[in-house]
């Protein structure tokens, strides 16, 4: 019984080895990996973190970028391609708590140019106007020079072009005044 259980132990020692290996981060219940494709640019992962309110998870909000140990003003004003992920972990967002959530981070962080990039966030709000369920997840693909992809569950759904309004995105979770300040200093790796 032993030699069996010494086997087994090895069988599965060399399974470990022999397979290539996914590390991912658990947060919240979902697997936070450390690197993605998209466009076929690798992005690697800044940080992950929770976005709570009320004592509520809502969703796991993550940034990948192609350069690693990016701060705040190197990830919205930077030339690097970068992502940011949200993956929805709680039933009690809907699309137009979304929406409301979106417009109002848009209000914070484009400050005196939110009148002038309106029609663009009207058009990105769209984006989360189908219903949302947990499990849901939401890539923004941030392409310097010209502006964001925006995906729902692997789908690309639009791109909205415009230098301004890209860093307005970044700026709701990673700028001045961002959405939740914990899940920014986690979204960067702090």
């Amino acid at each position: 019984m032993q030699t069996m259980n010494k086997l087994t132990l090895t069988a599965t020692l060399l399974a470990s080895l022999l397979l290539p290996a996914q590390a991912a981060t658990e947060i919240a219940g979902v697997a936070v990996t450390d690197t993605i494709e998209l466009q076929g640019k690798p992005l690697t992962l800044s940080g992950a973190g929770i976005r709570s309110k009320f004592f509520m998870d809502l969703y796991v909000g993550s940034l990948y970028s192609s350069e690693p140990g990016l701060d705040d003003q190197q990830a919205i004003e930077g030339n690097q391609t970068s992502a940011i992920r949200l993956n929805i972990v709680s039933g009690l967002i809907t699309s137009d708590k979304m929406i409301d959530s979106i417009e109002e981070g848009f209000q914070g962080s484009a400050g005196k140019h939110y009148g002038q990039l309106k029609p663009k966030i009207d058009a990105f709000i769209a984006v989360f106007s189908d219903q949302i369920v947990e499990g849901d997840q939401f890539t923004l693909l941030s392409l310097p020079g010209v502006g964001v992809e925006a995906y729902k569950n692997g789908q690309l759904l639009t791109l909205i072009e415009g230098e301004a309004f890209r860093q307005a995105l970044l700026g709701i979770w990673l700028g001045d005044k961002p959405a939740d300040d914990d899940l920014k200093e986690a979204m960067l790796g702090g």
